[in-house]
């Protein structure tokens, strides 16, 4: 089995260097690092670098975009990706190589370390319009060839939640999506002011309006507008709100903040719901990925491959 190992990054350059460093000890087939229009100095980083075979550049800061660029380029038959900001811990490329035959796509824990210790994610799964859906961590997920096939690679409409989007379509597949524990990384740094889900998967903080255009526009996209969809839309953003208020009330938020907050959870939630309505029209099979993989070829703008040399 080879494992192609995709990163994108963009502005994090000192933090890609110990993701890669990681990596190839883990020694996968290849290390595909997928740069966004970085200021530090990360291409020179990347091109010193003999561990890392392909550097793709981009102009494009979209993390699907990078993502289904490295898909672009990669050469295994086990197409993994991993967030620049996580160290795979020993073993991870032995628990990815144990656990895809049996399975399409897999993901495992990230290892926080805090001031009281470690902490560590749990597999998440829901039932969503009648189907179970296991959820990829954006930032520690593998996938065969065939199963990025089928679903078309990554939805690039999406600026955040773009593995949760796969995941609902891997499920509309029947494809089979494991949690594996020993497929650990971990984040030595304390990012405990970013949402972990949103971070993984390319996001930054509490922008309510990507969150929830996000949101709608995956839950239209995949199910179709049906009671079950606006529920779980206006049952996270009351949540949300009361959670905001309750900052409010102990004076660590303004009163104009909330409000700001409420208009752009509504904004991006009813943007979301036409534009994922659009989406399910444009594309009426059960992958649902209008904007995938297959939908353009120039999301390059240059390539460093070291493979073509050898």
């Amino acid at each position: 089995m080879e494992i192609s190992v995709v990163v994108p990054t963009l502005n994090s350059r000192e933090r890609l260097a110990a993701c890669l460093d990681a990596l190839a000890a883990e020694a996968p087939a290849e290390i595909l690092v997928v740069n966004g229009p970085s200021a530090d100095g990360t291409s020179g980083m990347c091109r010193d670098r003999p561990d890392v075979d392909v550097l793709i550049e981009l102009d494009d800061r979209n993390v699907n975009v990078a993502r289904n660029a490295g898909l672009d380029r990669a050469r295994g038959d086990v197409v993994a990706f991993v967030s620049q900001d996580l160290a795979v811990e020993a073993g991870w490329r032995d628990a990815v190589a144990a656990a895809l035959p049996a399975a399409d796509a897999i993901t495992g824990p990230v290892r926080r370390h805090l001031e009281v210790g470690w902490t560590a994610d749990e597999d998440d799964r829901r039932k969503v319009g009648g189907r179970a859906v296991r959820y990829l961590n954006g930032g520690n997920m593998a996938f065969t060839r065939a199963a990025l096939e089928a679903i078309d690679g990554f939805d690039e409409h999406l600026v955040v939640g773009g593995a949760r989007d796969a995941s609902h379509r891997l499920a509309a597949l029947d494809r089979v999506v494991e949690w594996v524990p020993e497929m650990a990384v971990a984040q030595r740094s304390d990012r405990s002011d970013v949402q972990p889900s949103v971070l993984a998967d390319g996001g930054d903080g509490h922008d309510w309006g990507w969150r929830y255009h996000s949101l709608a526009y995956r839950l239209a996209k995949n199910y179709g507008i049906r009671p079950a969809v606006a529920y779980r839309v206006t049952r996270h953003a009351v949540a949300d709100g009361i959670g905001t208020a309750k900052d409010v009330l102990r004076g660590e938020g303004l009163p104009s903040r909330w409000f700001a907050d409420g208009r752009d959870v509504a904004i991006g939630g009813l943007r979301g719901l036409y534009e994922g309505v659009r989406a399910r029209w444009r594309d009426r099979s059960p992958r649902r990925n209008p904007n995938g993989w297959s939908a353009r070829s120039d999301r390059a703008v240059a390539v460093d491959d070291c493979r073509e040399s050898v």
